[in-house]
């Protein structure tokens, strides 16, 4: 294995590449009891055509998050999850646009429960009446989303700032959509995405790397796959589909969710670059601690719930913006006009080291947080990245780039705005 010493943010890294094409990744934390591992695949909402023996298969929205759901049964009625809580672990999964992770934390059993863990997620078990029984209880779970002003306003940004990009698709699909999965279709999908080669595996404790790949050899499958082709639509135009949405629901205050579309950088070191930058231009633009925030705040037209950010996803990328305004077209005027003045004049250098500092020291605290090393380092791995380079990249950000990048993005015709406004307003 590969040993890392990562000394600027004190963490030491144990990689192997095995021969079945798996990632693995190894943080030896000895001082600590606990003890986490993270399995994922990278393969997510928006992965739903894709190649699988020459053939294009088109696959229900929300087949991903319904595999997820269904991974956890074995054979005999068993399911994984009580398993693993039999142990004393705690474990869980997740499904995103781009990823799916299965994981724990202990702190006694960890060799049985990482057993557990791969054995489950490599070997699928379906039948027509479990599959069938699972679209109720995630039916219900889709209602219960749908119901939610903040996924409306998240949901509905997406669609008006992609024609094309299945990013645009929620994760969960729709009641319609599931209605179409079949234990057939969950088995080519399984196929196609859960395999070694297009999969990671990350831990953090005090474990032996070696016997962490050691088991992974022995337990997932012996032969690497050629990666799966997939279409993700057809060529975005550059700016965004639809500029204004407007819904109603039951709340209090109206919700807006503003969103700047961007180009998307390749994977790799330019990707993370531009992540960082991007937050870094959003903080200056409009961050707790920036003029514009502090006089839409003193105005009243936002409160301590808005926010402002950079989101990417493989081949696409875009800023965001969202909390409660009483005029939220007046917020989204003004952050386009602060952009204009910021592009002209420039960024204070002196507020953007402070802004430098305060990201990269939150970026360290959170990887106190065996949960967060092992999903970053995820993450970076699928977009061929090393996420542990990120205090060089602070180091050489410049004001001049940020104003540079708000200059190139944050135009009328790059951004969309989406307001959740109370039952029986106009």
């Amino acid at each position: 294995m590969i040993r890392h010493e990562y000394s600027r943010i004190a963490e030491t890294m144990y990689e192997d590449r095995l021969e079945n094409g798996l990632g693995v990744f190894v943080f030896s934390k000895p001082e600590f009891r606990k003890s986490y591992a993270f399995f994922a695949t990278r393969y997510g909402g928006m992965d739903t055509r894709f190649q699988l023996d020459g053939q294009w298969l088109d696959t229900p929205m929300g087949i991903a998050h319904y595999l997820e759901h269904k991974m956890f049964d074995m054979p005999g009625g068993g399911n994984a999850l009580q398993t693993l809580s039999a142990t004393g672990a705690s474990p869980n999964a997740f499904t995103s646009t781009a990823i799916t992770g299965y994981h724990f934390e202990c702190t006694e059993g960890f060799w049985e429960n990482l057993r557990t863990l791969l054995s489950f997620v490599s070997v699928p078990y379906f039948t027509k009446e479990s599959v069938e029984k699972e679209q109720g209880i995630i039916g219900q779970e889709i209602r219960m989303i749908e119901d939610r002003p903040g996924w409306q306003a998240y949901h509905r940004l997406l669609e008006a700032l992609y024609e094309h990009h299945p990013v645009r698709n929620s994760v969960a699909g729709s009641v319609e959509s599931i209605a179409q999965i079949t234990a057939e279709t969950l088995y080519h999908c399984h196929e196609a995405f859960y395999t070694p080669s297009n999969m990671v595996l990350c831990v953090a404790g005090n474990v032996d790397p070696e016997q962490v790949c050691a088991m992974a050899r022995e337990i997932l499958p012996k032969e690497a796959k050629p990666a799966i082709p997939r279409d993700h639509g057809s060529n975005e135009p550059s700016q965004v589909y639809c500029q204004e949405d407007v819904l109603t629901m039951e709340v209090a205050a109206p919700l807006l969710q503003i969103g700047v579309k961007l180009q998307a950088a390749h994977d790799g070191p330019a990707q993370l670059r531009q992540r960082l930058l991007g937050d870094l231009a959003c903080d200056a633009l409009v961050g707790s601690s920036s003029p514009l925030y502090n006089k839409l705040y003193a105005e009243g037209l936002i409160n301590g719930s808005f926010y402002m950010g950079y989101v990417d996803y493989p081949g696409c990328a875009f800023l965001m913006a969202g909390g409660e305004s009483k005029d939220p077209t007046a917020v989204r005027d003004a952050i386009l006009a602060e952009a204009t003045r910021l592009a002209k004049d420039g960024i204070d250098e002196a507020m953007f080291q402070r802004l430098k500092k305060s990201a990269y020291g939150a970026y360290v605290r959170s990887l106190n947080s065996f949960e967060n090393l092992c999903v970053e380092q995820a993450q970076g791995y699928f977009a061929n990245q090393d996420p542990w380079t990120f205090p060089e990249i602070y180091d050489a950000l410049t004001a001049q780039e940020a104003a540079a990048f708000l200059a190139q993005w944050v135009k009328p015709e790059q951004t969309a705005l989406v307001v959740i406004r109370p039952e029986g307003t106009k």
